[in-house]
Order: C-alpha cells, then structure tokens, then sequence
C-alpha cells in the first residue's frame, strides 16, 4: 500500500499525526502532514487507513 498527501487540500488539522505517528510527520512552519514514507509497512496499514478516513479535508491518498 502506498500513501500520499494532497498538499493543496492538507490544512494541517494534524489528526492523521495523532492517528498514526509512525507514518505521518508534521511540518514545523505550517503544521501541514506528509508521510514519512510512500510505502507503508504491513503493520502501519490499518492506522494509515482510519488516519486517511479521519481527515477533514481528505487529503491523505492511498493507492
């Protein structure tokens, strides 16, 4: 599974981070999320997907 953010739809609302800390980290300035990688580790997947389900702006995409 492979994850990515929308970077024009993330405002930065930080509950992917709080959901699944191992896979998503935070920008400094504007709080905006990013993975920390595109291929998500098999035991990542399931707080990938409740992390990507529990964005308001939806702008976590998994493929």
């Amino acid at each position: 599974m492979k994850v990515s953010v929308d970077q024009s739809r993330c405002q930065g609302h930080t509950l992917c981070a709080m959901i699944a800390p191992d896979s998503f980290v935070l920008d400094d300035v504007d709080g905006h999320s990013s993975p920390v990688n595109e291929v998500v580790p098999a035991d990542q997947e399931d707080l990938v997907r409740e992390a990507a389900h529990s964005c308001p702006e939806q702008a976590i995409i998994i493929e």
